[in-house]
């Protein structure tokens, strides 16, 4: 029974310091996003997958077949 009430002690302070500390002046100032800060967002962050994509498939490409091409041509293989 002294387990259990501890417990419970434990998880009602938990649940009352929640919105307090340095994570709770954060929580309170968000907010939800209108349309047009999603829809920025939202473009930068595609724009940011294709950029990195793009540059490691590039990478991907060069590995696979340029680096085989210049070492044949230098005669390394």
């Amino acid at each position: 029974m002294e387990k259990a009430r501890d417990l419970q002690d434990r998880l009602e302070s938990k649940r009352d310091r929640i919105g307090k500390g340095k994570y709770g002046r954060v929580l309170k100032m968000a907010r939800k996003p209108t349309n047009e800060e999603y829809v920025k967002t939202s473009k930068i962050t595609f724009a940011g997958i294709l950029l990195f994509g793009g540059l490691g498939f590039a990478v991907f490409l060069m590995v696979k077949e340029v680096a085989p091409w210049i070492a044949e041509m230098l005669g390394l293989i």
